[in-house]
Formats: structure tokens, sequence, C-alpha cells
């Protein structure tokens, strides 16, 4: 198991490197496109749809992806926008009343088009500004992962959200926030990338904590709807590491919120 892990693990980072770095810009956009197709067919399992319906709503997500490249391109900084309400201000009340995705078919395929296409769309934007904004952005979502499970088992006592994700702690959490921060700031120091965003560190280290903040909601958020459907992965489709949706949920929530930040700057 360890070592199919490791496989997946070592297929996966050169599959990355390949896109940002080997691909021309166009065929990068296909490819997060495919991304977000595998990662739509996998939220009509945690709808619980039938395959057919699964591989449809996979190829309508293309088509909206398609969509917003070629004749929409301006309303990507209102997609952004509503996809950070959405994380910040409605997926909260979502974990405290437990809603589902069960009973209502339109509403769900439009939830999942929430969460996967502004990811899209935020990979794309980030991407086109420079590769390595985008590398650096989806960086401190992995660098606040692997603080939060390195604190948690060092320091965890206070569970986070017991009945959705027994292993995470408040520890954890504050673990997370720390290693952004030494993240952030190493690069505000070693980075070109710094000028990309002129900001007071104040300001930058607030941002930094509010994407921290993300990337847990994201996280947990998969893990309810995970827990809702009654299955552990998204997907068989990375052996050892579950599915697309396992690998990105915290990306879905922080990417579209660092690309619409970016906007805000820029503008």
């Amino acid at each position: 198991m360890l070592k199919t892990r490791v496989v997946t693990a070592l297929l996966l980072v050169a599959g990355l490197a390949l896109i940002l770095f080997a691909l021309p810009p166009l065929a990068a956009v296909l490819a997060f496109a495919a991304i977000a197709a595998l990662a739509a067919w996998e939220w009509g399992g945690l709808m619980r749809q039938d395959q057919p319906a699964r591989f449809m709503y996979a190829f309508v997500l293309l088509l909206f992806c398609w969509q917003l490249t070629v004749a929409v391109p301006q309303l990507v900084p209102v997609l952004l926008g509503v996809a950070a309400v959405f994380w910040i201000l409605v997926v909260p009340l979502w974990f405290r009343y437990r809603w589902t995705l069960a009973g209502n078919d339109f509403f769900g395929y439009l939830l999942g088009a929430l969460v996967i296409l502004p990811t899209w769309a935020a990979m794309v934007a980030l991407h086109a500004v420079d590769t390595w904004l985008l590398l650096a952005a989806m960086a401190l979502v992995w660098v606040a992962d692997i603080s939060a499970y390195f604190a948690g088992r060092s320091f965890g006592k206070h569970k986070l959200a017991p009945s959705i994700s027994p292993g995470k702690t408040w520890e954890g959490v504050a673990g997370a926030v720390v290693g952004v921060l030494i993240y952030g700031a190493v690069v505000l120091a070693y980075s070109p990338l710094a000028g990309s965003l002129p900001l007071a560190w104040p300001l930058l280290a607030l941002l930094l904590v509010l994407l921290t903040a993300a990337s847990v909601i994201g996280d947990l958020f998969e893990s309810l709807l995970k827990r809702q459907a009654g299955i552990k992965d998204s997907s068989n489709l990375l052996p050892g590491h579950g599915g697309v949706l396992d690998r990105i949920d915290a990306l879905t929530s922080t990417l579209p919120l660092a690309a619409l930040i970016l906007y805000l700057v820029k503008s």
C-alpha cells in the first residue's frame, strides 16, 4: 500500500510539473479542464448518481470551462467572488445545520459547479499571471496540511470537528497558520513573486491566515460530504490516494480566494 501511494505521488508530481512547465498555455488550460471533469465525475458519486449521469455531468462541466474560456472570460472575477462568499459564509452554515446533497439533484449539480468551476478558473487565472504563482498558491495548501498534521500529532488535544473529521484538532490548525506564515515570509524574502503582491506584511499575513482557514474549510467540507455519502474516498482513480477530489479538496476553497485577491490587488 505504501509503495503504491509513493508511486502514485511521484506520478502526480511529474504530471503537475509537465502541465505547469512543459505544456503551452492552451494545453495547460485543457489539462486543468480535464482535472475539473474528473472531479465532476466524482462529485456525481457523492450525489449517488449512476454512471451515465456522472459522465454527462463531467461533460457539462467541460462545456462550462470552454464557454468561460472563449465566450465570457470577463465573468471569471464574478465567479471567484461568488465562490469566496460560498466558502466564507455558506459552508460554515452547512457545517452547523448538516445540509446534504441528497434529495435535490439540481441543487447538488449546481453546488458541484460552484465548487469545481471556480477552482478551474482560479488555476487558469493564476497560471496566466505566472506559473510560479499558481504553484506557490498550491504549495500554501500543502504547507498548511503538512504543518497541521505534525502539529496535531505532537500537540493535538482539542478536537476541531470530531463528527466530521475526528483526527483534526485546533492545535493542528494553529500549526497550519504558523507553517503558512513562515512559508509566506520565505517566499516574500527570497522569491521574485514578492513583486506580484505589493502588500504590507501585516496585510499579507492576514491574507495568509485567511487562505489557511479556507484550506481547512475545504478539507472539512469534502470530509463531511463523503461521510454523508457513506464513502471513504471520492473514487479510486489515484491508487493509494483515493480520488481527484480527495487531492484537491483544500484547493477548491483556497485557489478561488487566492485568485480573487490577486484580481483585487491588480485592479
